[in-house]
């Protein structure tokens, strides 16, 4: 990690307010720049917004690049706001530090340092040894939230995991059937179609897909970009009719079976199969997730049941819950949100940080953190 980014903070209200626009144009790349971060930038020259640019898709030009070209000769001794330390290596683009450098710009402001082992300060220490006056840190946890899984798996190699539930008032999935469309309403599942927008892919159990035959696809006008599906089906046993495998988009199931009948009968429907080694009975969600981190997702939608959502909640294997609660009441046949055995006695609750609430339609919506104390 480099080490010679210069923190101050001395930012002026101007500062604020242009980093608080180069966060607003990056969040333009929320659903398509993955596997790439989200990235905004802003060029100004005498307190005068000159040039703006943001990363629109993986491969295409960075925001800085987008921001310099809109401009031009205007970008010469100017300021430039950018949400993340620019790039200074060859990927399928050229650096960014170079053509900040080769613009003459006077001034860089940086949000956070790019925890990417191939810039993480260099690009900021480039751009100093040219004489550009570089500051960081401003507005640096707004421009970390909006990258969790980019940053957690340049740091980690695994994805981030946000989990998505839905509760009655009295913490009721399903009913003891299982019948469970829709405690939730309109404005609350229209917000998980943003949710798995933004997520480079979604995970699901065998038993949710046989049991509701969902299509997990992203159902937002406008949005093009499908997440990766990723069904977890230890056993392999799908069926080759199942409508999540004929939608567009790409679907892998990981399974701990070697079956070759069953493989080639899934596989002739586009869809790729994975072995993955058991834990107890059950897929090793560990390798789950080293697997697709090695296969570049960053951010992770996980729709699965109570049994999958306690198992890996008790592992410190979720970074986020995201829970709708219904106004309504299921009563006490109806299943439960988690299934976590061995919680006998007030010792060994799970203590959860709540980082956000608010009303969604006629419901209210949780996010929620598993508290620290507990993941030690």
């Amino acid at each position: 990690m480099g080490n010679s980014m210069e923190q101050t903070s001395t930012f002026t209200s101007f500062d604020y307010q242009m980093m608080s626009r180069a966060l607003q144009l990056a969040r333009n790349g929320l659903y398509t720049t993955h596997p790439n971060p989200r990235v905004g930038c802003v060029i100004c020259k005498n307190e005068a917004v000159v040039g703006e640019g943001w990363h629109e898709y993986a491969g295409g030009p960075h925001a800085e690049i987008n921001a310099l070209k809109a401009a031009g000769e205007n970008a010469k001794h100017a300021t430039v706001y950018v949400t993340l330390e620019p790039c200074c290596h060859h990927g399928k683009t050229p650096p960014c530090s170079d053509a900040l450098v080769a613009a003459g710009v006077k001034r860089v402001v940086v949000a956070m340092q790019d925890p990417h082992k191939k810039v993480a300060g260099e690009g900021i220490t480039q751009l100093q040894q040219a004489g550009i006056e570089v500051t960081t840190g401003l507005l640096e946890s707004e421009a970390k939230a909006l990258n969790p899984g980019f940053i957690k798996r340049m740091e980690t190699g695994r994805p981030f995991v946000r989990s998505k539930l839905a509760m009655s008032l009295d913490g009721r999935t399903a009913m003891a059937s299982g019948e469970s469309k829709w405690i939730t309403s309109a404005a609350s599942r229209e917000d998980v179609q943003r949710m798995r927008a933004r997520s480079s892919a979604i995970v699901t159990g065998v038993g949710t897909v046989l049991a509701d035959d969902p299509a997990m696809t992203v159902r937002l006008e406008g949005v093009n970009n499908q997440p990766l599906r990723v069904v977890l089906d230890t056993h392999l046993s799908m069926t080759d009719t199942a409508s999540i495998l004929k939608q567009p988009g790409k679907t892998i199931i990981m399974t701990c079976r070697d079956d070759a009948a069953a493989r080639e009968s899934l596989e002739k429907t586009g869809a790729e199969v994975v072995n993955i080694p058991s834990c107890g009975s059950k897929v090793d969600m560990e390798v789950v997730l080293d697997k697709l981190g090695q296969m570049e997702v960053n951010e992770i939608l996980l729709e699965t049941g109570a049994t999958l959502s306690g198992s890996m909640l008790n592992a410190g294997l979720i970074d986020e819950m995201v829970i709708y609660m219904a106004p309504v009441l299921m009563g006490n046949k109806a299943r439960g949100l988690f299934n976590l055995p061995g919680l006998d006695n007030m010792s060994q609750k799970i203590p959860l940080n709540i980082t956000d609430v608010c009303a969604m339609g006629e419901d209210w919506r949780f996010t929620v953190q598993v508290s620290k104390q507990r993941l030690e």
